[in-house]
């Protein structure tokens, strides 16, 4: 019988899960990936996100011998952890979900086959004892897994930036992540680098994000080659091959993000950059660039080491299991 907790990281296009033991290795004993049909609507995502809760649990309860001890979710979008609702997430279409409880209610209802749980028979479930539960933000919950285990390991300050379809930030200090007053700490990828940019969705021009988030670049490169279907990745092999509209392309993106890294890193003076996404996967094709570029902008401020993520897309799977196991050590030590 091994103590586990449930780890599941719901993205726009897929979701990622797994098992994940206790420390200090925090082993996943199982793993399980499935697409998220956000095509249904968002009632049909609310209801994947639970079948695939309670697939977990079954199969955590038929091979590991155990209820799981607690449950982490990821999300994207705007997160109120304390109440344990996804207040908007636009690629989900989800406003004030109380996924949190909807969750307890699922993962404590009584087993369908009669398997033994690891909850006492007569204790609340839903809103009460039981499986607990804990909601985060997806990229806040990738920064805590670099931070703990990753390329932020042993940090003390660290700001963690994947460049992906968007661009966010988790700010990390003395081992946990900063989720602010609101639930929007590191919503880096709002601050506005040119102001006669793209237009943006959160309503203002030239955020970070429209400028160099791999979808960005990618748009910027398809248009730059005539190819509609051209990505990110393609922008990097282009500049790996010398190809000099896409270096233009490469370089406009380079600059914006080094001039929004910049605001960051005065604000918080991080020791350590890390930057993640798929951007990143661009090897030193983005960061020599990028640290020359970032080099190039400090004047007063401490230059941080920066490095490449180093747990790649697990990072919010893995996150959520610190988190579910974070949540189970305080409620133990609170008995």
């Amino acid at each position: 019988m091994s103590p586990y907790v449930i780890a599941l990281d719901v993205g726009g296009t897929g979701m990622k899960a797994a098992l994940i033991g206790p420390a200090p290795e925090h082993r996943p004993l199982y793993e399980a990936r499935r697409g998220t049909p956000r095509e249904a609507g968002p009632d049909a995502v609310v209801a994947a996100v639970l079948d695939f809760a309670a697939e977990l649990r079954a199969y955590g309860v038929a091979h590991l011998g155990a209820e799981p001890v607690a449950a982490g979710v990821c999300l994207p979008g705007i997160i109120d952890e304390a109440a344990g609702v996804a207040v908007f997430a636009a690629n989900l279409g989800w406003r004030d979900v109380p996924l949190r409880d909807q969750l307890r209610a699922r993962l404590n209802a009584p087993h369908p086959d009669g398997a033994p749980t690891g909850t006492p028979d007569d204790a609340p479930t839903a809103t009460g004892a039981g499986i607990p539960v804990v909601l985060s933000h997806d990229v806040r919950t990738g920064g805590l897994a670099e931070g703990r285990i990753g390329a932020g390991k042993g940090v003390d300050r660290f700001l963690f930036v994947p460049l992906g379809t968007g661009i966010a930030g988790a700010i990390g200090i003395d081992g946990r992540v900063e989720p602010g007053a609101h639930g929007g700490a590191g919503e880096i990828g709002h601050i506005v680098v040119r102001p006669d940019g793209p237009p943006c969705g959160c309503g203002q021009r030239g955020c970070l994000e429209t400028l160099c988030s791999a979808a960005a670049v990618g748009r910027d490169w398809a248009a730059a080659c005539g190819d509609p279907t051209a990505t990110a990745a393609d922008a990097a092999a282009a500049v790996a091959a010398g190809d000099p509209r896409a270096e233009a392309v490469w370089q406009a993106a380079v600059d914006a993000l080094a001039d929004g890294l910049l605001t960051g890193l005065t604000l918080l003076d991080p020791r350590t950059l890390i930057i993640g996404g798929g951007l990143a996967e661009a090897g030193e094709t983005l960061f020599a660039p990028l640290r020359r570029a970032v080099r190039e902008r400090v004047t007063f401020q401490r230059l941080p080491t920066i490095v490449p993520a180093a747990l790649g897309d697990a990072a919010g799977c893995l996150g959520a299991g610190l988190l579910a196991w974070d949540r189970h050590s305080a409620e133990v030590s609170s008995r």
